[in-house]
């Protein structure tokens, strides 16, 4: 892997975001709420120091984090989180200060996907794992850098899958959908729905669109875009698919508010705790479990494991892509039948 080479001012500039990260949350010298970092994981301050680095806090990634911290407490590594607030700049400065602190592995959940190089120039000769946000370009995957996360092709086919036995069962092969995407221009949202999408033409379903729009995976954005909808009676659709659990909430949040009668199937992504109660409420119609916990285990995982020179998939009982490069943590269907089986994973 290239070296980084560090200019004074640059390394001045590391250290100063260095010694903001090691501040407490109650501390006068402590970094702004929206940076602040954490220890986590219960590790003796002896073991191995490796840095969490957040795009963001969500319902999800929030416990992707606190599986990260228990799979530490466990394997005897020092976690130091940290959160970005979506700031790219602020994300490479983090990584920089890792890197200046000596230490020999970061983790990170990258804020733009296609902007992964950047992170593994800024890490130097620092291990790298990129975690939850595949990179756009895999080919710089290698045995320095590599990726924890899910398959987003078969999450939307688990959607799709669902959907077309939903509608074939009623003898409808053909139906009109809204789509609530995510993020533009990350692979979770394009794979996500263009997934959903060849799963029902695959199963021989003819689905036509009526609206799809990115709404940011964000509940609020969600509820609006679904508002103005429901308010054009000329819109009409047989059922409402979501990049995630969160626009679904806010897609079912819109109908409660618009008197409409969920009577269709809405369907979502990563069975977060509000999904899955949403499910069994009725108002969705199923979601796809995405493990924050086995995301979160596996990547610290991967990076003590990149250190010590072992196996990407010891201590986790997780498969390795034919790379050898990423490490999948599976997704799985959460229906009705099952979702209780997922209050305590």
């Amino acid at each position: 892997m290239k070296k980084m080479k560090l200019f004074a001012t640059l390394a001045v500039t590391a250290a100063m975001v260095l010694s903001l990260a090691a501040c407490g949350g109650g501390s006068s010298a402590a970094p702004a709420a929206s940076d602040s970092g954490s220890t986590g994981g219960g590790a003796a301050a002896g073991g191995e120091k490796i840095t969490l680095i957040m795009s963001q806090r969500d319902e999800f990634l929030s416990s992707l984090e606190a599986g990260a911290k228990k799979a530490a407490g466990e394997l005897g590594v020092n976690l130091v989180t940290q959160d970005a607030n979506q700031d790219e700049s602020k994300q490479i400065q983090y990584v920089q200060a890792a890197a200046a602190d000596g230490q020999k592995a970061i983790i990170v959940n990258p804020i733009n996907p296609s902007a992964c190089q950047s992170i593994i120039d800024a890490a130097g000769d620092m291990k790298v794992v990129f975690v939850n946000r595949v990179p756009d370009d895999t080919s710089i995957l290698n045995e320095n850098a590599v990726y924890v996360g899910s398959d987003e092709h078969t999450s939307g086919k688990f959607q799709g899958d669902f959907l077309a036995k939903y509608f074939n069962d009623k003898g409808q092969k053909d139906i009109k959908y809204i789509l609530l995407r995510g993020i533009e221009g990350q692979t979770s949202t394009t794979l996500r729905s263009e997934s959903v999408l060849q799963a029902l033409a695959d199963n021989g379903i003819n689905a036509t669109e009526t609206y799809a729009k990115s709404c940011l995976y964000d509940r609020t954005e969600a509820l609006n875009q679904m508002g103005n909808i429901l308010a054009d009676a000329s819109k009409e659709f047989d059922c409402i698919i979501c990049n995630n659990d969160s626009m679904a909430l806010g897609a079912i949040e819109a109908c409660t508010q618009a008197g409409k009668t969920i009577d269709f199937p809405i369907v979502g992504i990563d069975a977060t705790a509000d999904g899955r109660q949403a499910i069994k409420d009725g108002t969705l119609a199923m979601s796809v479990f995405q493990d924050p916990n086995g995301q979160g285990g596996g990547a610290v995982a991967a990076a003590l494991n990149l250190i010590n020179g072992d196996a990407l998939n010891a201590n986790t009982n997780f498969e390795v892509d034919e790379t050898g490069f990423i490490l999948w943590v599976p997704f799985e269907e959460v229906t009705p039948d099952n979702v209780a089986d997922y209050d305590n994973r």
